[in-house]
């Protein structure tokens, strides 16, 4: 039985077995599983020298395992390298390598034109947008390594200023700001933190000055998918903005990841979808 594994603390939201045993059926493989497993930092080591071991095929990690992995891994894809943060684990040539799908899976979500009020997406389509993003956390440097991708001017404020200057020193470009301060004025504004996990947890910065007309078209973005509607998205909604969660992030993510292990690249459709609704 070949087995995948997603790794975190906590776990109990993740809906990767959910979608990972979605695919496993759908593709015919039948001699493998997927599961959830709640850590510790002191069991990351026993993870890797399983997977060394081929006990475990591969690994997604999520919160807050992204950056420590780092350490017991052999090699880093240029993406998992340049946001120093890994949410995949695969064993190639004998190697465990760490990989980044997170920044691939936000930008293919974003990469929608009915966001944007077009029909289609040209590159470099966020060029000169500005985007004011909440958190230094683990995934991040994904969000804002996909963001400078495509040109957008990055404004980011965590509650640690310590953190966020962190960020600083791999995107020497992105401005910061002090925690609570209000925002600039922004064409998205997004959520990278796990305020919202929990029912009724909501975000101290003041967004009043997006209550009117002219910022009915500013994305207000969580990565939270599980609940699907978040009090920041809730207020965003209410105010009139636009608002997504992380719903189709974590698919993309996801169909990158599996790819890496089976070689077989998901096709996402309403089935998927609704999987998560």
């Amino acid at each position: 039985m070949k087995k995948y594994l997603v790794i975190g603390n906590p776990i109990e939201h993740s809906f990767s077995p959910l979608i990972h045993n979605h695919w496993i059926k759908k593709y015919h493989l039948i001699d493998s599983i997927y599961e959830k497993k709640k850590i510790e930092k002191k069991d990351l080591k026993n993870i890797i020298e399983d997977i060394r071991e081929d006990k475990i095929v591969g690994v997604n990690v999520t919160v807050p395992f992204k950056k420590l992995i780092i350490p017991f891994l052999d090699k880093l894809d240029f993406a998992a390298k340049e946001t120093q943060s890994v949410n995949t684990l695969f064993k190639t040539n004998n190697k465990i390598v760490g990989y980044n799908t997170d920044s691939r899976g936000f930008l293919d979500s974003i990469q929608q034109p009915h966001l944007w009020g077009s029909n289609s997406i040209a590159p470099n389509f966020l060029k000169g947008k500005h985007v004011f993003v909440i958190g230094a956390g683990g995934v991040t440097s994904s969000i804002i390594s996909a963001l400078k991708s495509e040109g957008a001017k990055i404004v980011l404020s965590n509650r640690t200023r310590e953190k966020a200057n962190q960020l600083k020193k791999l995107f020497p470009d992105i401005e910061v700001i002090d925690w609570g301060k209000r925002p600039p004025n922004c064409n998205i504004v997004i959520n990278t933190t796990s305020v919202g996990l929990t029912k009724d947890e909501e975000i101290k910065i003041d967004f009043s000055d997006y209550d009117n007309d002219s910022h009915k078209n500013t994305l207000f973005y969580d990565l939270i998918y599980n609940p699907k509607e978040t009090m920041f998205l809730k207020k965003a909604r209410l105010r009139g903005n636009k608002t997504m969660n992380g719903k189709m992030m974590f698919l993309n993510q996801a169909k990158y990841a599996f790819n890496i292990w089976t070689k077989i690249l998901p096709k996402i459709n309403d089935e998927e979808i609704k999987l998560l609704d």
